[in-house]
């Protein structure tokens, strides 16, 4: 699947969105290894703390669905947004752990508008879970 294709499958997901407090719809589609595309929209909570963004609800859905953490093959995201949408930092870290460093992220507006990225030029010096086995490899004070 080509990119723009991929960036239409998240504007179909914009659609969804249940963003009754904020008015700010996003959508997300996740490509996975077998050519699956897992759909995501933000939903909003009154609460605030439970409204969960569209990246983390298409890579968790896909997770659900039974694939495993770093068999995506891309991810967009779409938002009505001047320039093309980024995530924010929790989907940031989301995407880090759950989808690698390396993945091509798809950045879009509803203008059609798009810029590639990947999650290591967003997130940089991303914590990994690498970081908990270099933690639990010490004393506990930082030390061998």
């Amino acid at each position: 699947m080509d990119y723009k294709a991929l960036l239409q499958e998240a504007m179909n997901a914009y659609r969804n969105a249940y963003v009754p407090y904020s008015k700010f719809s996003v959508g997300a589609a996740l490509l996975d290894d077998k050519g699956v595309v897992h759909h995501g929209c933000n939903v909003e909570n009154a609460a605030y703390g439970p409204t969960n963004c569209a990246e983390r609800t298409a890579v968790f859905r896909a997770i659900a669905d039974g694939c495993r953490p770093g068999s995506f093959k891309a991810i967009a995201v779409v938002g009505d947004t001047d320039d093309p949408i980024v995530p924010c930092g929790v989907c940031r870290q989301v995407l880090a752990e759950l989808c690698g460093l390396d993945m091509p992220i798809i950045l879009g507006n509803l203008k059609g508008e798009m810029r590639e990225t990947t999650m290591r030029e967003l997130l940089p010096f991303a914590f990994v879970p690498s970081h908990l086995d270099e933690a639990r490899s010490h004393d506990g004070r930082g030390k061998p």
